[in-house]
Order: C-alpha cells, then structure tokens, then sequence
C-alpha cells in the first residue's frame, strides 16, 4: 500500500519524534553529517521509534540542502548525505513503517530581507527533492517553516518532481491577531496558499507553542480547510537551564494534550523537539486506547 492510500485508510496515523535532540543527547552534533560519519546512531533512533508505534519515520536531511550547507560551511557532499539518510531511514521502514523525505530550511532569507531569489531557493530545493524521491521516500515533509514564500518553493519544487504527497508544517507564535509565523505570515494565509499550491496535508510543529496550544492551531486550520493536518509539538516549551535548551515534559502529560489535537481534528500526531521514543510510545498507547 502506498503512503497516500495508507493515510486515507488509517484514522490517525503516528509519526516519529525529535532526530536533532536524540542526537544531543547521545553528544552528536545534530545535522546531516552524522548520516555518513556515524549511520548506526541515526539507524538505531529511527529502530526506537519504529518499536515505540511510529507508522512514519522521517529522514535525517532538514538542512542538507546546498544553499544551508553552504553558507553554514558544512563540508558534506549533498547528494551523498541525502541518499544515506533515505537509505538508513528504509533500512528500518523495512521493519514496518513509511519513509518522509525530509526539507527544510535554507537558513537564508529571501529579497528584499536577504540576497536570495525565489528561482535559487526553488532550485535548491527542487535539487534535494529528486534526491530523496529517486532513492525511495514515500512522500515528502517540508517544515519548520517561518516564511510562506520559501515554504511554496519548497513546495512546488516537490510537485514538480513527483506526485507523492506532500506535507508542509509551519511553525507559529500566537499574538492577539492570531498564529502567525516569525516572518509575518497568518495561519489562514500559510494553509489557503500551500493549498492552492498542492498541498496533501499542512500543520504545525516546533515553535513556542506547547502541544495544549498546538491544538488550537488544529481548530483554526479545521475551521478554514478539509485537508488533513499534521501537528508535531515539542516536549513543552523550551528552557534555559545552565546555558543548555532542555523540554520537561513528561511522556503521559504530553500524550495527555496530543489527545486534544486529535480531539480537534489532527490525523497525523508526533514530537518534535525534546520527543523521544517514549513520548512517541505514550501517544501511541493514547490511539489504541481512543479505539476501545
């Protein structure tokens, strides 16, 4: 069964949780190196996620796109690093589950703000998505995303490429107006657009939002559209605790407010940063028991 007939079956559908701070906390420098210097480490967290009830796994490849890569002066071949991050992430999906090709951001900005056109972050992305589809993810995942225009060339790179599904996932701060991403862009604009675009599901994750207020995010994309959403919070907010970011949410009280994003309408649920396999574990406990 393919992904998209398997997102239609399946009422709600589990993703996986943090890569980035799994990888701190085994003293790894998180990114896409790791991918070729150590493809264990990577093979063995996508393993426990897999074992804690993900249906999905996502790849290692956020920032493997050759404009981040180049500006960070991360010295890895992209083409390399994205063909072994699908290759460790379908190693494992092998054992049950299916692959997201990961992209996410340029870490640059866009004219006027930046030097960048919308033709070069198109590019780049359009360059990274034919990667990952021709080495066998199942759909693609583009979030964390502040600024609508980059997150629609994004976007219609994927379409262009392929006709697996495609997630977008803004991450949103909520002011008096509304959730609005850090570059100013209003929820109801972020989903109408990428929509418009192609868009297979849109949502949510990362951010200063905590999963309780993730799930108003649900109702405010439900209230607007049919598609279905993705919401992937971090474990609570972020905290400064001797100069190290740390996320103390527990697994059972993180689970606990994944129920009321699904309550509100999300169909794919996961963590994002501070998640580990056992947060990932209690929301799947969580969907069984919704199903008794």
């Amino acid at each position: 069964m393919d992904l998209k007939s398997f997102l239609e079956k399946k009422e709600t559908v589990l993703l996986d949780g943090a890569m980035g701070t799994q990888l701190i906390s085994k003293g790894i420098q998180p990114g896409g190196t790791p991918n070729i210097a150590c493809p264990e480490v990577i093979r063995d967290i996508h393993r426990e996620y897999i074992q804690a009830g993900s249906d999905i796994v996502t790849t290692n490849t956020f920032i493997l796109n050759r404009i981040y890569l180049a500006t960070h002066n991360i010295n890895i071949d992209s083409a390399e690093a994205n063909r072994a991050g699908v290759r460790i992430a379908k190693s494992i999906s092998k054992e049950g589950g299916y692959v997201l090709g990961n992209i996410g951001l340029t870490g640059q900005l866009l004219e006027p703000y930046g030097a960048y056109r919308e033709e070069q972050f198109y590019n780049a992305f359009k360059e990274q998505a034919e990667i990952l589809a021709e080495n066998g993810v199942d759909g693609f995942i583009i979030e964390t995303q502040s600024d609508l225009r980059e997150a629609l060339c994004a976007l219609k790179a994927c379409k262009s490429i392929s006709e697996l599904p495609v997630i977008v996932s803004f991450t949103f701060s909520k002011n008096p107006r509304g959730f609005v991403t850090m570059m100013g862009n209003f929820l109801e604009d972020c989903v109408e657009k990428t929509i418009h675009e192609g868009a297979d599901l849109v949502g949510a994750n990362c951010g200063e939002l905590d999963p309780l207020e993730m799930a108003e995010v649900v109702s405010a994309i439900k209230s607007i559209s049919k598609v279905p959403i993705v919401i992937q919070p971090n474990a609570g907010k972020p905290k400064l605790v001797d100069n190290k970011t740390i996320y103390d949410m527990t697994p059972e009280a993180f689970a606990e407010d994944i129920k009321k994003c699904i309550e509100a309408g999300a169909k794919l649920v996961g963590g994002c940063c501070g998640t580990t396999p056992e947060h990932i574990h209690g929301v799947k406990k969580l969907i069984d028991s919704l199903k008794e």
